[in-house]
């Protein structure tokens, strides 16, 4: 994980002070990347102890659609209950549902994207065209003197996503987004790890993965994404047979909040150690092994089901997360 300490040395050297929605100044700058080869490990932080358990939770109650934080507590991770629960904004939003409630965030969209058509009403083909492809009429639509209708459907963008890898995967839009401009105002968190795609090779049989992340808490929230992400792909090459090998993640607004200063700056003493190897449970169906495609353990997948192999990292440090 040397590009992650890298990446605290160029925040901390060339960030400038900046103010933002939760009233704790960053040092930040503007667009960063790392690129990670799975070939030689798992990209868990080394430097302090990674909260594991609650990467994979937090990426289960993803997969699962999740919109409370109490399912995410159930599941091992408990970081977003502040959000639910502690950020005035959100408690203030008349959208929020009670209690631990989140609105669709990224599960949700990963998973059930609302997507409407409106068509004209004397459009047969177009109709016919959008109901064979799964959308339902959901009303009939007086604009504009005009008869039309309203059709929906959810789309499950990361089941397609492996649909294709595994029919299509020379297809260079294999990706899914969180960032619903249409709900952005229902969730308590807009998505900052927003845009995945993924890119197999049919040829080597690997599969590599560029995440996109709109704002980045460096301290807390990188090596949680860079986690959560690579083993998102580890399962992804697993169920349609293909072996991951490169991970890019690239930042948009790139930060160290004040109060992670001292954390950072412990970090930036400690030598990183060996990566460790991520190990998913032989009850999850190997695509190269049994040649099944069986999509469906992206619902059944349990944070037991990942595990960590030689990892050894440096004592935990600690510090607040800001909301």
């Amino acid at each position: 994980m040397q590009q992650y300490q890298q990446l605290i040395e160029t925040v901390l050297a060339e960030g400038s002070w900046q103010d933002n929605r939760t009233g704790i100044r960053t040092l930040s700058v503007p667009g960063a990347m790392m690129r990670f080869d799975l070939a030689k490990g798992f990209p868990a932080v080394t430097t302090k102890k990674l909260a594991f358990k609650s990467v994979v939770g937090e990426l289960c109650a993803f997969l699962r659609a999740s919109r409370s934080a109490a399912d995410f507590r159930a599941l091992g991770c408990k970081v977003w209950d502040q959000n639910a629960n502690e950020n005035r904004q959100w408690l203030d939003n008349p959208f929020r549902a009670g209690t631990d409630d989140l609105g669709p965030v990224y599960g949700v969209q990963w998973r059930e994207w609302p997507a409407y058509k409106v068509l004209d009403a004397g459009a047969t083909a177009q109709i016919d065209a959008a109901r064979a492809n799964g959308f339902s009429i959901v009303a009939p639509l007086h604009e504009d003197g005009v008869e039309r209708v309203l059709l929906y459907k959810a789309v499950d963008q990361l089941r397609e996503c492996l649909d294709t890898i595994v029919n299509n995967p020379g297809s260079r839009r294999i990706l899914f987004h969180g960032w619903n401009p249409a709900v952005l105002d229902e969730v308590a968190l807009p998505a900052c790890h927003l845009l995945y795609q993924f890119l197999p090779n049919a040829t080597t049989k690997e599969i590599s993965l560029c995440l996109y992340v709109r704002s980045n808490d460096i301290g807390l929230g990188t090596p949680f994404n860079i986690a959560e992400a690579a083993a998102l792909l580890a399962l992804v090459g697993r169920l349609t047979g293909y072996t991951p090998r490169w991970f890019s993640y690239f930042v948009g607004d790139a930060h160290i909040y004040e109060n992670h200063l001292d954390m950072v700056r412990e970090q930036l003493t400690r030598e990183p150690c060996p990566l460790p190897r991520l190990v998913i449970a032989e009850r999850v169906p190997a695509f190269a092994e049994t040649g099944r495609y069986e999509p469906e353990w992206l619902e059944k997948i349990e944070p037991s089901d990942f595990s960590l192999e030689g990892y050894q990292h440096h004592p935990p440090l600690t510090a607040p997360m800001a909301v």
